[in-house]
């Protein structure tokens, strides 16, 4: 029964995971902020941040939301599903479920960039808690947000984020993504300390 929640939890937040994930590797380029400073003459969000990372990522994430939908239908009409893995409703609902999830995980990392300026760290310095959860923060929240309008406007007769996130699934989530994040970033790292 746990394993069902971990994998349950993390298909769930996988389209996030895909979206920061990407804008770090593609993205580069003009940035967000357009190089202007704060009141407080620090960056607003810094180079690290840009429209490039921004759009591939949401691309890329929602490309990977909606790759999961079909995975999910293909495994339940061939009996393979264990578990339940189809949680993003069919077309057009998973539309901006998947999409909210995946621009919600980067406008996260970016309110976090901004405060991370204003508290003086720099680019690529570490904040432990901040730098791993921005994202997940982001993602949850905008989806529950998307949720309630989509509710709230009669498009559906529920909330998808409350049926769809038990408080298990954000235990896990936010239990597992530090671990997960801190590992990603020392291999993209290393990656780049060999390719240069």
């Amino acid at each position: 029964m746990q394993y069902e929640i971990i994998l349950q939890a993390l298909w769930l937040i996988l389209p996030a995971y895909a979206a920061n994930g990407c804008a770090v590797l593609v993205g580069g380029g003009l940035a967000i902020d357009f190089g202007k400073t704060w009141r407080d003459g620090k960056r607003i969000l810094g180079d690290g941040k840009t429209w490039r990372g921004l759009f591939f990522g949401s691309l890329l994430g929602s490309i990977v939301g909606f790759s999961q939908v079909t995975a999910a239908k293909y495994l339940t009409e061939h009996g393979l599903n264990m578990i339940n893995l189809d949680y993003f409703e069919g077309y057009p609902l998973m539309i901006p479920i998947i999409l909210s999830l995946c621009i919600g995980a980067l406008l996260g990392d970016l309110i976090e960039s901004f405060f991370k300026r204003r508290v003086g760290k720099e680019r690529g310095e570490d904040w432990l808690l901040f730098d791993q959860l921005d994202f997940v923060a982001g993602a949850l929240i905008l989806a529950l947000i998307t949720s309630g309008l989509l509710q709230l406007t009669g498009v559906t007769n529920y909330n998808w984020f409350l049926k769809n996130f038990t408080l298990w699934h954000l235990l896990v989530i936010l239990t597992v993504t530090p671990g997960i994040h801190i590992l990603a970033n020392t291999l993209h790292r290393r990656f780049k300390q060999k390719s240069f």
